[in-house]
Formats: structure tokens, C-alpha cells, sequence
């Protein structure tokens, strides 16, 4: 039988660590954070191999698992502190709101497939998570009822900056994501001051562009 919380030690040390990631409590929640329980079975030898894991959605789109690495490096960007409230877009099955769970006060989820935002809220229910809500809507807006938000966390790339998502951050709260894509693709994290968002890359990276977030397609007659 496998032995999970070997093969989480092994990714922290041997992955995150490497990777400049020395967020203690970062470390310390994907260490706690079992990975393979938000995959397919036939994922699980995977979970913990520095891969973004893809999660198919009924709906057709497909959501992505980012890879441990660049998921830990994003939340270290993020600063997360105990007291704040924050927006996981994308949540696919749940792992990114069980990390979450265990930096920040709350956690409000947010997933465009209903059956994954069912799968999520079952599997964090089994895991005894209780500071994590899961919603079902449009990824691109966030959600409006529960703003604003200390900080917003997107699970992917957007093409499209997230304005939506931006207009849910409370004064000096900060959103991290993948902007771009492919080689030119850098991991971003955003910080509201006043009327103004500024941003910066913190490293290069590379995920799937979200469905919601790519440019609508024109067509030249």
C-alpha cells in the first residue's frame, strides 16, 4: 500500500524546498493536505510527482490541479495571513480550499461545475474541513455576495485580466495567478491600493489558460 505521507514529505523536501518556496506554514499545510484523495484512483501514483493533474468537468472545460511547485509558490506570493478571508477560483475537486483552509480564516470556493463543486464539498466535508464554502457559478465572477476579499487565489491562467475578480479585493488585498501563455506566461501576484491595481511577476509558469478568462473569438470577412 502506498504511503502517502511519505511520498508529502518527500514533495515538500524535495520539491518545494528546492524550488525557493520557505513559507513555513506553506510547507506545513501541503505537507498536512492529502492530495490523492482529490484525484482519480488511476492518478494517485502521480499525485504527489511535480505534474499539474488534470480534472475533467462535465461541462466540457477542463480544470487543472496546478503542480505542487508552482501552486505553493503562488500561495507563498500571496502572503496569506491566519485572519484573512479568501476566493479559491477554480477549486476543481476541493485540494486548493483544503490547503487554503489550513492559512486563512475562511475560505469562500468557487467552481463552474456543479459536479465538481459537489465532489469538492463532499470530499473536504469527509475530511472534516469546516472554514471552506463551496459555490457553484461562473469562475470570471468570483462572488459577489461574500466580497471583498483579503485575498483571491485562481486556480489556471487568464489571457483576460480578471477585472471581475479584481473589483472583490479589499483595500491591500492581493490576487495570484498565471498571466499568459506559454513561454511568455509568468506567475503574477496583483495588490489593490485604493482605485489601483498594481502588478508584478514573481516567477515564470505555465497552466492551462481558463475557458473564461481567453479573448472571445473574432472572425475577419
Amino acid at each position: 500500500m502506498p504511503d502517502y505521507a511519505l511520498q508529502r514529505r518527500m514533495m515538500v523536501d524535495c520539491q518545494l524546498r528546492t524550488y525557493d518556496i520557505t513559507s513555513a506554514p506553506v510547507l506545513e499545510a501541503m505537507e498536512e493536505t492529502p492530495r490523492e484523495l482529490f484525484v482519480a484512483a488511476d492518478q494517485r501514483s502521480i499525485a504527489y510527482a511535480d505534474l499539474g493533474l488534470t480534472i475533467g468537468a462535465a461541462d466540457g472545460a477542463k480544470r487543472t490541479m496546478l503542480s505542487p511547485m508552482v501552486f505553493a509558490r503562488l500561495l507563498q506570493a500571496a502572503a496569506i495571513r491566519p485572519e484573512d478571508v479568501v476566493l479559491d477560483v477554480g477549486c476543481g475537486t476541493g485540494y486548493s480550499s483544503a490547503v487554503l483552509a489550513r492559512l486563512a480564516a475562511s475560505v469562500v470556493a468557487v467552481e463552474s461545475d456543479p459536479a465538481l463543486a459537489s465532489k469538492a464539498g463532499e470530499i473536504l466535508g469527509g475530511l472534516g474541513v469546516a472554514n471552506v464554502a463551496v459555490v457553484s457559478g461562473p469562475l470570471k465572477d468570483g462572488c459577489r455576495k461574500e466580497a471583498p476579499f483579503d485575498v483571491i487565489v485562481v486556480n489556471g491562467a487568464f489571457e483576460l485580466e480578471p477585472t471581475e475578480l479584481f473589483a472583490q479585493l479589499r483595500d491591500g488585498g492581493r490576487l495570484v495567478g498565471v498571466h499568459g501563455v506559454g513561454r511568455s506566461a509568468k506567475a503574477m501576484v496583483y495588490r489593490k491600493s485604493g482605485d489601483i491595481m498594481g502588478g508584478r511577476a514573481v516567477f515564470d509558469a505555465a497552466a492551462p489558460v481558463i475557458d473564461e478568462f481567453k479573448p472571445v473569438p473574432t472572425f475577419v470577412f
